[in-house]
C-alpha cells in the first residue's frame, strides 16, 4: 500500500507562478532535501520540485478524499 503524505502551501511569495496558497500539494520523500529543511512536492507544473518547508504545513486527510487527490492527480 502506498503511503502518501500532503501539504498545505501557506506562502508562495517567491514562487507565485509554481505554487498557490491555501492548496494542498502530494509530498514526496527526499531525504537529502529533508536534511536542508526542504521538501518535494508536485507543483502546478506538475513536476516535482524541492521547496523550503517553512512555505507548508503537513496535513492529515481521510482515507477517502486522500483516494479522490491522488486519483485526480
Amino acid at each position: 500500500m502506498n503511503v502518501h503524505h500532503f501539504v498545505v502551501c501557506i506562502d508562495n511569495a517567491d514562487y507565485p507562478a509554481s505554487l498557490e496558497r491555501c492548496k494542498i500539494y502530494q509530498m514526496l520523500p527526499d531525504e537529502q532535501g529533508k536534511q536542508r529543511q526542504y521538501i518535494r512536492v508536485i507543483d502546478e507544473s506538475g513536476e516535482d520540485y524541492l521547496y523550503p518547508q517553512t512555505l507548508f504545513i503537513p496535513i492529515t486527510l481521510s482515507s477517502e478524499l486522500e483516494t479522490a487527490i491522488v486519483k485526480a492527480a
